[in-house]
């Protein structure tokens, strides 16, 4: 599983209902890591990890001021956490998509997040549709990566977010493939904290969290909170919120 998410959600991330909202993320990555460490045991494969089967990125761009760009009309407060996102050009990729590509056989697309609260039918008005080609499904193939639109459209979006295709895009369900999915998102990674601005290729980058081979989630070494702005990328747990506000 790959899973795009954003950095942080919609708000201020160093505010409480953000930080509420993110520590309940965790809580959710800590669960899914578990279960896969778990079987992983169970099963005798200690040489596989759990990035070998679900992670998680977000987006983010960075790049350089180019001859003749004009500074910002009304700069922010030097001190501000905003200048420090202006002068390091980093910014967030905000993920507002609700979608799911599934084999390469089955798409989901709509404003219903994937989860009970839109999905329920009795809270949240969303819509969302979902399409496949009955000749491009691996039962239709007999066990044979279909080549659909699907699987079009996938790979097109794995062209705009990594800046370019690799014949091992092919197989996302291989091993080779995680892990060079997961290669560039640590590169792009390393390129959006770098001291030295330079322009990004691709914008998916691995989400700032350490997954330990037995599923442990932890915070990367130096950095419990996003660069610039602030935030717990762990989140927070803050109980004079009700839960119905952050859930």
């Amino acid at each position: 599983m790959y899973i795009i998410v954003p950095m942080w959600p919609e708000g201020i991330p160093d505010s409480g209902p953000v930080e509420e909202i993110l520590y309940f993320q965790t809580q959710t990555m800590k669960m899914m890591y578990t279960i896969i460490g778990d079987t992983l045991r169970d099963c005798g494969l200690l040489h596989l990890k759990p990035t070998d089967y679900l992670n998680f990125y977000c987006l983010g761009a960075r790049e350089t001021m180019k001859p003749g760009e004009p500074g910002p009309s009304k700069p922010p407060d030097a001190k501000s956490k905003q200048r420090e996102a202006q002068k390091n050009r980093r910014t967030m990729i905000y993920v507002h998509s609700k979608g799911m590509v599934v084999d390469d056989e089955y798409v989901i697309i709509g404003s219903a997040n994937i989860n009970q609260r839109s999905m329920d039918g009795s809270r949240d008005t969303e819509i969302a549709m979902g399409g496949y080609q009955p000749h491009h499904t691996w039962a239709r193939k007999n066990m044979v990566h279909p080549r659909g639109q699907v699987f079009g459209y996938r790979m097109s979006l794995w062209a705009e977010h990594l800046g370019c295709l690799q014949p091992t895009f092919e197989a996302p369900e291989s091993l080779a493939c995680v892990r060079t999915v997961n290669d560039m998102a640590e590169r792009n990674w390393q390129q959006y904290v770098a001291p030295e601005v330079t322009d990004m290729r691709g914008h998916l980058i691995r989400y700032p969290l350490k997954i330990e081979d037995d599923g442990t989630v932890n915070n990367l070494p130096g950095y419990d909170t996003f660069p610039d702005v602030g935030g717990k990328i762990m989140g927070c747990n803050h109980p004079e919120l009700p839960d119905d506000l952050t859930s």
